[in-house]
């Protein structure tokens, strides 16, 4: 198992829930290779299992409340 971009914020892991990438994608509403792309540039904390990578839900939360923009700033 390897972390990727992911620090001290979940020590205990049995209390995480994980998505796929699928599932993130769903989520966010982006394509699969977004999040990929989210990933690698160390933007989406990340846990590897094998070929699969597994991304915490409150990363996904996390990840969508730092890029939400609200009001005029949006559609400025």
């Amino acid at each position: 198992m390897r972390i990727k971009g992911f620090s001290a914020m979940a020590r205990n892991l049995s209390d995480v829930k994980f998505l796929t990438v699928a599932e993130v994608a769903e989520t966010m509403r982006v394509s699969k290779m977004t999040v990929y792309r989210l990933i690698h540039a160390g933007e989406l904390p990340a846990i590897r299992f094998g070929h699969s990578f597994r991304v915490p839900e409150s990363a996904v939360q996390a990840a969508a409340g730092s890029h939400f923009e609200v009001g005029e700033e949006a559609a400025g």
